[in-house]
């Protein structure tokens, strides 16, 4: 942190809370290209001094042009007010009432309920669009990470290391959201404790910014699907490609289920960190290789998994792009190399939920237009009903699609082979 004087400036002032501060920083484009975040710098003045912060955000928001300070005298309402205005708050007092505050906040922007639009597709938009107001709002109550990454305030829980295993090693101070630090905190818990999945019979461990397997349906269909021809009666040692693999859970599952080599994927270093440590600790890292950054590894298969995004919407975070594909980039980019990608009588298999046929923003004609123009056919699909309470949440403005939601297991080949 530098300082220097400077001529007095007009403070943005707090209606409570102790020093005000003024933050002019330069507008940030705003970027989210699948980078694991964005850093840029904070600067205000205090009591006649400028001060340097560094910026940091895993959704690449950009520094806030305007911050004062809070603490514990600060009322929910003054708070409120002012971060809807887009002034950021600078947390200065005990972590337990930032806490308290963050959830008195959402309470106030929860009284908007999000609008419902004459569509499916409409609706979802307003609902996206709802949330992210949520998070920009709450996203303005902001905390100080020391440079060893120690969270200075009032009984505030020892954050250093749930830190180093999301941001890496400690680079000097900076500042963070209080909502993106709880989601660090909470990953920690998560990788520690780990997930359990049943059909692996077994746990993994997810790392911050990695999508979780907590919904198993999709795992509990590549673990029942059958193996096509070559991967079941061919001799010789059967390899499988897994696009995508995030934990790696996938990967473990066909190493388990007898796949002599199995090749993991991904295009987030993360990702590549986390699957790797999986299968090691799955005790099937000797069958098992994790590479990428890349879609597709060099060579074929017999089998090729992947599970890509399902909703084609922009992504606001590392770990909705698990979900979330504006283009499809991951979709289409899997189908159309899957042929070159195949052994003679090998398959693929594409593992989607149809929830974005729900909601209007896809069509099964589309979908089945790209297998077809990507040279591909149909062997088969094996259905199933997700399980998570949101699909039994009636007051969720998009229940009616979540309860007709159909996750699929689509066995694909090349349309050049037909099968006896």
């Amino acid at each position: 942190m530098g300082s220097r004087t400077l001529p007095k400036r007009t403070p943005v002032l707090a209606s409570t809370g102790p020093r005000p501060l003024l933050v002019e920083v330069p507008r940030a484009p705003r970027t989210f290209d699948r980078k694991e975040y964005t850093v840029s710098t904070l600067n205000w003045t205090q009591d006649n001094t400028s001060h340097t912060l560094r910026w940091h955000s895993e959704s690449a928001t950009p520094p806030h042009r305007r911050v004062v300070g809070a603490d514990d005298r600060t009322k929910a309402d003054a708070a409120y007010r002012l971060v809807c205005e887009g002034t950021a708050l600078m947390w200065q007092g005990d972590f337990h009432n930032a806490r308290q505050l963050l959830s008195a906040l959402g309470r106030r922007v929860d009284r908007t309920p999000p609008q419902r639009g004459d569509t499916p597709a409409q609706t979802f938009h307003l609902h996206r669009r709802a949330r992210a107001h949520r998070a920009r709002v709450l996203g303005r109550l902001l905390v100080r990470l020391d440079g060893d990454h120690a969270l200075n305030l009032g009984r505030a829980p020892d954050v250093r290391r749930a830190c180093t295993e999301a941001y890496g090693p400690p680079s000097g101070p900076m500042a963070v959201a209080l909502t993106e630090l709880l989601g660090v905190i909470g990953a920690h818990q998560w990788r520690t404790k780990g997930v359990d999945v049943p059909a692996l019979g077994d746990r993994v461990h997810p790392h911050y910014g990695v999508f979780s397997p907590v919904r198993g349906e999709y795992v509990d269909l590549v673990a029942h699907a059958p193996f096509p021809a070559p991967a079941s009666d061919r001799a010789g040692r059967r390899t499988a490609f897994d696009l995508g693999t995030g934990t790696g859970v996938l990967a473990a599952l066909l190493a388990r289920r007898g796949i002599d080599r199995v090749v993991a994927t991904d295009i987030s270093p993360r990702a590549l960190a986390c699957a790797r440590e999986n299968v090691r600790q799955l005790g099937v890292g000797e069958r098992v290789e994790v590479v990428g950054p890349t879609l597709f590894p060099e060579g074929r298969a017999d089998l090729v998994v992947c599970n890509p995004p399902w909703l084609p919407a922009r992504p606001t975070s590392t770990v909705e792009q698990g979900v979330y594909d504006p283009d499809g980039d991951m979709l289409h980019g899997f189908l159309d190399g899957l042929a070159d990608h195949l052994v003679p009588g090998g398959e693929g298999w594409l593992v989607l939920s149809d929830l974005a046929e729900h909601l209007g923003l896809r069509s099964r004609e589309d979908l089945l237009a790209r297998v077809a123009d990507a040279g591909l056919r149909v062997v088969d699909r094996a259905d199933t009903r997700p399980r998570h309470a949101r699909s039994r949440d009636t007051d969720d403005p998009l229940h009616a699609a979540r309860a007709a939601e159909t996750t699929s297991l689509w066995r694909l080949a090349r349309a050049d082979e037909h099968g006896g």
